[in-house]
């Protein structure tokens, strides 16, 4: 039994958004704990395809000193698939060098993964590679990252001569045999214990960090099938993440869950575009998509007002707030800038997401410290993406060597940190949740009666007079019960005050068991009820009262294992005249009726018209 119909539609809302909420965290930490059990499993690999390699003519020249040596496997039969080995590197600093200059230089050993900062934006690299089987063998120089760059060259030498050359412009990249969603591929045979030089040159717009593979055509293709499976995955987490905040949204209505996902997504672009998932599905290159860099400016944006928002800082942490919002200022600038700019604008880049980090991690101790309570949660996925991307800023300046976790810090932290998110979100609606569901108990104290539960007279006059209202502005009838225990004080003298309240509880049980929950069962105090009969006329009150009657005739209470007890109750009822009187006229009447039964024997029904 509930009140009335605006009552009724605000438990039910309520009893779903709990549903909404007790699901959201379910499916938070379900999400999170997948995540967290899937992202170690995910492998770095390479994309490869085999191209035909055109000739040019041979150009005679001498090598400035002897690169690293790669030595192929033993037999034709054994695989090849290279991914760690030695190479040495010279960084152009004019961006001007020429084939024949750049093969001059000095050069530095380094691994075949490297990362050299925003300084080396044309840097060169060359090895040499032997055959030592006794067949021919076909091998594939891949270059798993070239989405990023701007340009890529690729030269083959025989240690004198030029023999051949392959040029990807990534802002013309139609129809080159040499790229195949997003790396460079670049074929070369090697007879019977012959050795090659190779040079490659890597432009980027930014930051240089590549990785060089010599593998077989097995492996290429191997290579290509598996070339994003890590980022597609994140990225889909995250979409998936989106999709389910929104939900939230909509039942929420909270700005937070607005600045979450948007956060969601301008870090999916991201994270799309830098691991080659961009170029790889949609092909996008070269200037293109350095524009969708700004996304890197977006996301800690929509972080930073989303710790705003959550933990309502301008209105409870004024100092934490104008820290946020000062680095708010900085972050809008670096956005701007970068509309306009995108290329200046991620020079300094890594120096802001590091200020961004320091900032956001001291705000979040703060609010620790003062005892918020989603705080602590806050610093548990904030210290993932902190320590993630702490590792990719010292990566990309150079400082760090190429690794996975180095090369993915910003997708690896940004993954932690929004499944931490999503549960900040959801246990905030719990919190929500519980606090309405006391605030609602509270409501619910000051509404009923303590012994039987019911309705106080208090709320029943509110909610009655609501109900007629509605009654004549849609025409239908509404009727009054009024009803007490017939000799309830004999009994409470002769039984005791414990027997009676557990009259007034059974009775008060009957009640409810026999109305709908349209209608409103009050106690008006002592042994007294009212029942307010909603969308019910003069003849089926009449005949409902007489069935509340017998059903409390028949009614026993054990007083022990042998001894039973029963009662009976008058009742009084009327119709009420809608648009011609009051709710209390109307009791008032069937209270008239109730005298008369009374009266007239009691345990009985009377009716006033």
């Amino acid at each position: 039994m509930t009140t009335i119909a605006h009552c009724r539609s605000t438990s039910r809302c309520g009893r779903f958004q709990t549903m909404v909420c007790a699901a959201a965290v379910f499916l938070g930490k379900l999400i999170g704990w997948l995540a967290l059990a899937v992202l170690p499993m995910l492998l770095f690999a390479a994309t490869a395809t085999a191209t035909a390699a055109g000739q040019v003519q041979p150009e005679p020249t001498i090598e400035a000193a002897s690169p690293p040596l790669v030595k192929l496997p033993e037999t034709i039969k054994q695989p090849l698939a290279l991914d760690r080995f030695t190479i040495s590197y010279w960084v152009d600093s004019s961006g001007q060098a020429s084939f024949a200059e750049a093969r001059e230089q000095s050069y530095n050993n380094s691994p075949n993964r490297v990362s050299l900062g925003t300084s080396a934006k044309s840097t060169w690299v060359r090895f040499q590679v032997v055959n030592p089987a006794s067949a021919e063998r076909d091998v594939f120089l891949q270059f798993p990252h070239a989405y990023h760059n701007k340009s890529l060259g690729f030269y083959e030498t025989d240690g004198k001569r030029l023999l051949r050359k392959a040029v990807i412009d990534l802002n013309a990249p139609e129809d080159n045999p040499y790229l195949y969603k997003g790396a460079g591929v670049f074929s070369f045979q090697l007879a019977p214990g012959e050795q090659k030089t190779l040079y490659v040159h890597s432009v980027s717009y930014s930051h240089q960090w590549f990785e060089l593979q010599l593998l077989d055509a097995f492996h290429s293709k191997q290579a290509l099938v598996s070339s994003y499976t890590d980022s597609a995955l994140i990225v889909g987490i995250l979409i998936a993440l989106v999709i389910y905040n929104l939900l939230l949204y909509f039942f929420a209505s909270k700005r937070e869950n607005i600045f979450y996902s948007l956060y969601l997504v301008s870090a999916a672009i991201w994270i799309a575009l830098s691991y080659g998932l961009l170029s790889g599905v949609f092909e996008v290159y070269g200037d293109t998509a350095l524009q969708f860099h700004t996304s890197l400016m977006a996301f800690p944006i929509f972080l930073i007002l989303f710790m705003t928002e959550i933990f309502k800082t301008k209105l409870h942490h004024p100092t934490e707030h104008k820290f946020l919002q000062a680095m708010l200022a900085l972050l809008v600038v670096a956005f701007v800038w970068s509309l306009f700019d995108i290329q200046a604008a991620l020079q300094p880049a890594s120096s802001l997401a590091a200020l961004m980090m320091v900032v956001t991690l001291s705000v979040g101790i703060s609010l620790w410290l003062k005892g918020e309570v989603l705080a602590r949660y806050f610093l548990i996925g904030h210290g993932f993406f902190v320590f993630f991307n702490a590792l990719a800023v010292l990566y990309y300046k150079g400082m760090l060597g190429f690794h996975y976790v180095t090369s993915h810090g910003v997708g690896i932290g940004i993954m932690l940190e929004a499944l931490m998110l999503a549960f900040i979100i959801a246990y905030r609606m719990k919190l929500l949740e519980d606090m309405k569901a006391v605030q609602e108990e509270l409501k619910l104290q000051a509404a009923t009666d303590p012994l039987t539960r019911l309705y106080n007279r208090r709320f029943f006059y509110a909610e009655a007079d609501y109900l007629l209202q509605r009654a004549q502005s849609e025409h239908y009838p509404v009727s009054i019960l009024t009803l007490d225990i017939d000799r309830f004080k004999q009994v409470n003298d002769t039984f005791g005050h414990a027997i009676g309240d557990r009259i007034l509880q059974e009775l008060a049980d009957i009640l409810k068991g026999s109305v709908r929950e349209s209608d409103i069962v009050a106690r008006f105090g002592g042994e007294e009820f009212v029942i307010l009969l909603n969308k019910c006329d003069f003849r089926a009150a009449s005949k409902l009262a007489e069935q509340i009657r017998v059903a409390v005739t028949k009614h026993a209470i054990e007083l022990s294992a042998s001894e039973t007890m029963s009662f009976t109750i008058s009742i009084g009822l009327t119709e009420v005249l809608l648009g011609k009187e009051q709710i209390d006229d109307a009791i008032h009447r069937a209270d008239l009726a109730l005298y008369s039964a009374k009266k007239a024997g009691r345990n009985r029904v009377e009716a006033r018209v």
